[in-house]
């Protein structure tokens, strides 16, 4: 396990919500879905729309672009136009902060 940073307050982000978190000088995409917390890359691979800016359906994130799918807990690829996946972070909570794992 790699060292975790400190990005959000569980208070900042109600379920359902995403937020644009910075790791280690990469923008990442942090999402809460039921208390439940997922990291992504935040730049959807077809074009770099910003996914924190999509919309959530379940696990699953919409580019606001033109309409790529990325299943959150892992970061895959889920429809076209994109193809390739995006990094996914590993998300730890400690009392009400928020820590992502810095790759």
């Amino acid at each position: 396990m790699g060292e975790t940073v400190k990005v959000a307050e569980t208070t900042e982000l109600t379920a359902g919500q995403a937020k644009l978190v910075d790791v280690g000088g990469q923008p990442v995409a942090l999402f809460n879905v039921a208390g439940s917390y997922y990291a992504i890359g935040d730049s959807c691979t077809h074009v770099g729309g910003s996914l924190s800016e999509g919309t959530l359906e379940g696990t699953t994130v919409i580019c606001p672009l033109h309409g790529a799918r990325f299943d959150i807990t892992n970061g895959q690829v889920q429809t076209p136009p994109a193809n390739t996946s995006v990094p996914c972070y590993r998300v730890e909570v400690d009392g009400s902060d928020i820590r992502i794992e810095v790759p």
